[in-house]
């Protein structure tokens, strides 16, 4: 499916769930926060069974019973219910349960798709339970900051955060020494290298760009981080920063290795594409994140490293926030009590370590995040003393908006590939984009009234 194709399909799927949470918002006026259906749910007993919606079985399956079988012996009392959905179906498994009935006690609810289900209302806050928890103060700050952003409230957490995913510069090490530079720590040796790797009559490249589908986070993440700007919106929260000129002359910068340092098949080149490509042993440098770190090994033992995203020369790194996962407690549930128990449990050291260790993610319990697999494996370990420093800036993306996975997807790809080919200047693309964002910003805060 192409990108013009893939924008038909998501502009349709946005609009269904804008529809749908319009359509709350436009009955809730008088909403006595009982949740989805009119139903307020109940505390239970603290026993019996739990349903347990997984919101990404292909993958995470084997991990989960493993965690249910622990939770099972530590809580005799208590029987968890496995529902295996897809990632790919599982924001529609939701919708449609709110609607008509079925929801899960415990679901998988990332920040990708908090805002739909918590603005229909379907969500327990969790903030109380976790004041009272003993995982309170265990969980990494900038991750409950991120979850709290993307449930469109800023100061609710509608879910429990578990991992999350990070960009990671991954580099040739034995490429590096040859040519005698440094480690790409700062923004000025990451362009130095992609510039003096390059060979292009021996086919060999300093960098590899992504120019197809997932091309604007990727592009967003590298403009903040040159710019050092450290909010996605200005002080009012109405207007979108994106255009902002340092932004602007940091996108002309990133889109100039096009063909000078990068292959020209990057144009149209997603991660998979992406990641293969610089596995091949040609490049030298790959922006990706934490999930491609085992195909590196594979390619290239221990010939490589991964570093979180590149500081400015000041030594400041700021990065767009990368989506975080979680467990929800929906206000339906009849036993919320254990429900509560369950999340409690899977983000507690041990769970949350077992977890994420399987997932190749960075665990939310600070405790997890210093276990032995985590020091071994040095993007992870990197990642996440850098989101744990406080040292590192974080721009939330407005996660919250019904309309932000269009945007910063199919419906801008396009033209960012018009910029990489010298069609369209990064003022105009961004600029377009701006006024996007600034739109579905004045509906959404409309909508909050």
């Amino acid at each position: 499916m192409n990108i013009r194709m893939r924008r038909s399909a998501l502009r349709t799927g946005t609009a269904l769930a804008l529809t749908t949470v319009l359509a709350f918002t436009a009955t809730a006026c008088g909403d006595d926060g009982s949740g989805a259906g009119g139903d307020k749910g109940d505390e239970g007993s603290g026993k019996g069974e739990v349903t347990f919606w997984d919101n990404n079985t292909a993958v995470r399956r084997d991990v989960w019973m493993e965690i249910i079988k622990d939770f099972e012996k530590a809580n005799p009392d208590i029987k968890v219910k496995y529902v295996g959905i897809p990632a790919e179906s599982v924001q529609s498994k939701y919708d449609t349960a709110i609607q008509g009935g079925g929801l899960p006690d415990v679901g998988g609810v990332g920040t990708a798709m908090l805002a739909g289900i918590a603005a229909q209302d379907a969500l327990e806050p969790l903030d109380d339970r976790y004041a009272t928890s003993s995982l309170n103060g265990k969980l990494n700050d900038a991750f409950v900051d991120s979850v709290k952003a993307a449930g469109g409230s800023g100061s609710k957490m509608f879910t429990l955060p578990t991992s999350a995913n990070n960009g990671v510069l991954y580099y040739r090490t034995d490429l590096f020494k040859t040519a005698g530079l440094e480690a790409p720590t700062t923004w000025t040796k990451f362009f130095d290298a992609a510039a003096k790797l390059t060979d292009t009559g021996k086919n060999r490249f300093g960098y590899t760009i992504r120019g197809g589908e997932g091309s604007i986070a990727q592009a967003l993440d590298v403009m903040y981080g040159q710019s050092g700007i450290t909010s996605f919106w200005d002080a009012d929260n109405t207007k979108t920063t994106v255009n902002d000129p340092k932004n602007v002359a940091a996108l002309e910068k990133y889109v100039g290795l096009y063909k000078k340092s990068t292959p020209s098949a990057d144009v149209n080149n997603d991660f998979t594409k992406m990641v293969a490509q610089f596995d091949s042993g040609q490049i030298g440098m790959l922006s990706h994140n934490l999930g491609s770190y085992g195909d590196h090994v594979k390619a290239f033992g221990d010939k490589f490293r991964g570093l979180p995203n590149p500081t400015g020369d000041d030594g400041t790194r700021v990065q767009v926030s990368n989506p975080v996962d979680g467990l929800g407690l929906f206000k339906s549930s009849k036993n919320k009590q254990a429900a509560w128990k369950f999340i409690e449990f899977a983000a507690s050291h041990a769970e949350n370590s077992k977890w994420n260790e399987s997932a190749k993610q960075i665990p939310s319990n600070s405790d997890a995040a210093k276990d032995d697999w985590v020091q071994k494996s040095e993007p992870t370990r990197l990642a996440a003393e850098a989101l744990a420093s406080g040292s590192t800036k974080i721009v939330q993306l407005p996660y919250y908006l019904p309309d932000w996975n269009t945007i910063s997807k199919a419906d801008n790809e396009d033209d960012l590939q018009k910029v990489m080919l010298g069609k369209q200047s990064a003022k105009e693309f961004l600029d377009h984009l701006a006024e996007q964002l600034n739109k579905a910003q004045d509906e959404w805060k409309a909508q909050a009234k």
